[in-house]
């Protein structure tokens, strides 16, 4: 079968990077090949389709479609024994498509894959990704199993599958590790749009306030609002949005610069969650150039330093680096120590904090995306979705309300701190979730 390889590093809040449980199609039929659509990622994967058949490709043709980054990270010698190895590769079916990133299913060599493609502004590939099409994980029948699959995802693990009075308190169902605390990712998000929320109840802007790009604010990833040009406007609803169902980067500075810093920082500590290790909130560009940036001294420096030093280096130092001065990375850096952090417990009280807001908008934003969880809809008629990943670490977090009205938090979180988890991670974390709810409700 096609060796898979490939792709820019794993980033946080990069979630379209696993298996396509849960995508819509958006151009499909039995009898026709969809038709690829003519924007800049559309343009490349066109392009992939040629480039297989006549694989090897020269270094030079391959810098002209590939971000120098990109091919520092895999290598053309790596990328061409891929190629060669999806040479028959056909289009069967478009899951997913925006100007700047795509995502296919393909079969080559008689094998199915699903195919993740995204573009710089440059129309240049800085992601792409392969992963074999296996069918879903079967939901656990019982928390012994649960306990079991869980502990194989990664070598620390942790877990809290807890009901949600309407007083708001978190009563646990079961729990493994539940009380320490895991690097987040984009679970962080939560937080942010707690103290947005918050922010708009106190009249400081509404939901329909303008905000508007600018380079200091963009942050990597692709989609969204990292596909827009500089001085575009979004709305504060329309940001929160896409932070909270595409995981949009450039989308959650933009509301913590809004909101501020210290807010955030606020929402934290009024939520429950007091790890020293969240304070100063960085924002995800200041991650990224922080772990990406002259790596690792550039971080070291930054760790060494107190808060009220650490506050000052961000906002007069790492101000000034641009992100193309960020290296990519292929395994993990400083969970423990250059990350945001809760445990499973705390992320069960962010939910119960978002709920207690009792904001349309809120539910709104939050019910978007549920990740494939698959509940019926029937019997769980509301699901609330925020996961979060960089390379080393995949979390989720779901809230699901029953049709009697019974609410349930699920968070399942994975770490290694020292190799890429596997992509398959993903999949099973949401049916150990699915596993949870049904066996909570039947509780």
């Amino acid at each position: 079968t096609p060796a898979p390889a490939s792709a820019a590093p794993a980033t946080p809040g990069r979630t379209a990077a696993t298996p396509a449980a849960g995508r819509t199609a958006v151009a499909a039929t039995a009898t026709a090949a969809p038709e690829i659509p003519d924007t800049p990622a559309g343009r490349q994967l066109r392009w992939l389709f040629d480039a297989v058949t006549r694989a090897p490709l020269s270094e030079s043709e391959l810098s002209g479609h590939f971000e120098a980054a990109f091919l520092a990270s895999v290598t053309p010698a790596r990328l061409n024994q891929t190629l060669v190895s999806l040479a028959d590769m056909r289009l069967e079916e478009l899951l997913q498509s925006r100007p700047n990133a795509l995502v296919a299913r393909v079969t080559a060599a008689g094998t199915p894959f699903t195919v993740q493609l995204d573009v710089n502004a440059a129309g240049l590939i800085n992601g792409l990704l392969f992963q074999p099409v296996t069918p879903p994980p079967a939901t656990p029948r019982s928390w012994d199993e649960i306990d079991e699959r869980l502990s194989r995802t990664a070598p620390r693990t942790g877990f809290l599958a807890a009901e949600l009075t309407r007083n708001g308190t978190c009563v646990p169902v079961h729990a493994v590790a539940a009380g320490q605390a895991f690097p987040l990712g984009s679970m962080i998000k939560l937080y942010v749009l707690g103290a947005v929320s918050e922010a708009v109840d106190k009249g400081r802007f509404g939901w329909d306030t303008e905000l508007t790009i600018t380079p200091e604010l963009r942050s990597p990833g692709t989609g969204g609002l990292a596909d827009r040009p500089d001085n575009s406007r979004v709305t504060v609803r329309e940001a929160a949005k896409l932070m909270i169902s595409i995981s949009d980067n450039t989308a959650t500075d933009l509301l913590i610069h809004q909101v501020g810093r210290k807010a955030v920082e606020r929402t934290l500590r009024a939520w429950g969650a007091h790890d020293k290790r969240n304070v100063p909130l960085m924002t995800t560009r200041e991650l990224f150039l922080l772990k990406g940036v002259d790596y690792p001294s550039r971080a070291e420096h930054y760790l060494s330093l107190g808060d009220a030093e650490q506050r000052a280096y961000l906002d007069d130092v790492v101000a000034e680096w641009p992100l193309s001065r960020i290296e990519p990375w292929t395994k993990p850096r400083e969970l423990d120590r250059l990350e945001y952090f809760a445990s499973p417990t705390e992320i069960c009280r962010a939910y119960a904090g978002l709920v207690k807001l009792r904001d349309d908008r809120v539910g709104e934003i939050m019910s978007i995306n549920d990740a494939g969880l698959g509940l019926d809809r029937n019997k769980w008629p509301q699901v609330w979705y925020k996961g979060g990943s960089e390379v080393g670490l995949d979390d989720m977090s779901f809230l699901a309300r029953t049709s009697a009205g019974k609410s349930y938090v699920v968070t399942v979180m994975a770490v290694d701190t020292d190799a890429a988890l596997p992509p398959q991670v993903g999949q099973e974390q949401v049916a150990l979730a699915r596993g949870a709810f049904q066996l909570a409700g039947e509780s």
